[in-house]
């Protein structure tokens, strides 16, 4: 077995970089949307048939056992080479949290069957009433003998038409004094009676969200992660993770090559007043660049996120949002087009990017929710 972490870095990336360039599918590179589970399972197979599906876990339990060092330089090769994202819940968020907080009988079930491929995971927490402020969830699981009955509805779930298994966040303590308290974390099978899952069809016309509705489903006492009515520590962990990879610059970095692709194929950088706005985005993008590196040094020293990692959720999609925004703007007419148009040798698909970035300072906790956590966690300011 490979001790990664005893490579130097510059050989790993090395290492990372050829494997990606020579096994990744050319035809699925930089993706304008989530791929679904057809056609990205080939990908998926190939990784876990080299061992890196889960490039943090244990090497006990299949993984890479890679350091935060080796795992970022693990996911900028993926970015750079416009690697498109497996259904990844199942090695990101539930196998991190069976390891560390899971039963013996719940790491030897699961965790093997993400390896394989044979349960994909989606992540139920948001609710049409609580989304950003997701202690106000009401799906409710009320214990029967050996069983919780689970009833409520969970919206905006990812993938949810692929998955075989959910995570949830319920509601088993409707008496709890805070709102934050009497929430647990569930882990429920797809295929029980009374689970319907409707996709949302999104203004590209992609189904990559879903609204997932609990009629009197039951699932196993035996399935709750940790303790009861515990559930909210263990959720809140998991989020400053989820900020960190959603305030990567590569995006930006990437939007803002095919914007100067654009402009420059239109003659647009003669022109005094497109100039200023393409350099305050590069400024922007540089910005990024940066506190996305503060961030990730304090991961490299094995240290928790603070509430100030929402400051780096907020710049990375506000900034690829002026970014496209701009792209459509100086693409013309082509900017209504939907899929790649050739700009001079050079395809660029100006329009899916747009569209892809509506909904980024949404998820994840909208931006005005995290400018709130900045202004009560960080700057002290009162409620």
């Amino acid at each position: 077995m490979i001790d990664w972490n005893a490579m130097g870095d510059e050989e790993f990336r090395q290492e990372v970089r050829t494997f990606f360039e020579q096994n990744y599918p050319s035809e699925l590179r930089y993706p304008p949307h989530r791929l679904r589970w057809a056609e990205i399972k080939g990908w998926y197979m190939t990784l876990a048939a080299k061992g890196w599906l889960a490039p943090t876990w244990p090497t006990l339990y299949g993984g890479m056992g890679l350091n935060p060092t080796k795992f970022l330089i693990f996911i900028e090769e993926q970015e750079r080479w416009g690697v498109a994202r497996t259904p990844d819940m199942g090695m990101t968020m539930v196998g991190p949290l069976l390891i560390k907080h899971g039963t013996e009988e719940q790491k030897s079930y699961y965790l093997p069957k993400i390896l394989r491929g044979e349960h994909l995971w989606c992540q139920g927490y948001s609710e049409p009433n609580a989304g950003s402020d997701l202690a106000s969830l009401k799906t409710s699981a009320i214990i029967d003998r050996d069983e919780f009955v689970i009833n409520g509805q969970k919206t905006w779930t990812t993938l949810a038409q692929d998955a075989t298994h959910i995570f949830m966040l319920v509601r088993t303590d409707p008496q709890a004094k805070k709102k934050q308290e009497g929430i647990s974390f569930l882990l429920v099978d797809c295929k029980s009676p009374g689970i319907t899952v409707r996709p949302i069809p999104n203004i590209a016309g992609n189904e990559e969200f879903c609204e997932v509705f609990f009629d009197n489903v039951r699932a196993p006492r035996a399935n709750i992660v940790g303790e009861l009515n515990k559930g909210w520590t263990i959720a809140k962990a998991m989020l400053g993770f989820e900020r960190i990879t959603l305030g990567s610059p590569k995006q930006s970095q990437y939007a803002l090559g095919r914007l100067e692709i654009l402009a420059r194929q239109r003659g647009c950088f003669d022109d005094p007043v497109f100039l200023d706005k393409f350099t305050a985005l590069q400024l922007d993008v540089a910005d990024l660049v940066s506190v996305y590196a503060r961030f990730v040094d304090i991961v490299k020293r094995g240290e928790t996120l603070g509430p100030d990692v929402s400051l780096l959720k907020i710049w990375a999609t506000e900034t690829y949002s002026r970014i496209s925004s701009l792209m459509v703007e100086t693409a013309g007419a082509a900017g209504a087009i939907v899929g790649k148009v050739d700009f001079g040798g050079e395809p660029v698909d100006v329009l899916s990017s747009f569209y892809y970035a509506r909904p980024a300072p949404i998820y994840g906790g909208t931006n005005e929710i995290q400018r709130n956590i900045i202004a009560k966690e960080v700057l002290g300011l009162p409620s």
